[in-house]
């Protein structure tokens, strides 16, 4: 699945999971499509969203300091999560952009009502702009701390590459998401198995 283009779907059960899944290479982190992702996951409200649009144009600096960070956050996350998955060792100075955004944030959790239930959020001051990445790195540092508990997982379709938290019962789900390669892989195996069948006739 390209992840180019639109933001992929959040199907990563965990903020900083999802965040990783925005880019394969830092390069495809956009303006755009940070502030797509911030407001998709409720980190920023949507009037907040057409603000921060046109910061590139009224403060092309601030908005270039945060989109680096944010794509460092990225690269480093998706470095860090691969590993994980792949049961290898984590270089310490892979972590180093994550304490960044860590360290510079200043907040506090709150219990916060959402869907009839009530959440633990993180609610950092808004003097900056860094405070848009502080949710994001706690997830991602929250899922590194697992170590190999973490129930990480890289979607079973070749093609595929996105990252996903196996919340599931039973914690074998192999998909990003069973609507797209889950189904196509099952697709797939029917043609092979019918293909089959027909030369044998």
């Amino acid at each position: 699945m390209s992840i180019s283009g639109p933001n992929p779907p959040l199907i990563g059960e965990k903020l900083g999971v999802d965040f990783a899944n925005l880019c394969q290479s830092p390069s495809e982190l956009s303006w755009n499509r940070l502030i797509s992702f911030l407001e998709a996951t409720k980190i920023i409200s949507p009037d907040r969203s057409s603000q921060l649009l046109g910061l590139p144009e009224a403060d092309p600096q601030a908005a270039e300091a945060l989109l680096r960070k944010a794509r460092r956050l990225c690269a480093s996350s998706r470095l860090l999560f691969s590993a994980m998955v792949r049961k290898q060792k984590i270089a310490p100075e892979w972590i180093e952009p994550i304490n960044e955004v860590l360290r510079i944030t200043e907040g506090h959790d709150e219990l916060v009502q959402r869907d009839g239930g009530w959440q633990i959020e993180f609610v950092a001051r808004e003097g900056g702009l860094e405070w848009l990445l502080a949710a994001v790195a706690r997830s991602a540092a929250d899922v590194i701390a697992e170590g190999a508990e973490a129930r990480l997982r890289v979607c079973a379709n070749p093609g595929c590459g996105l990252f996903f938290y196996d919340a599931s019962r039973t914690h074998r789900r192999r998909w990003c998401s069973m609507a797209v390669c889950g189904n196509r892989s099952k697709v797939a195996a029917f043609a092979r198995k019918r293909a089959s069948s027909s030369r044998v006739m």
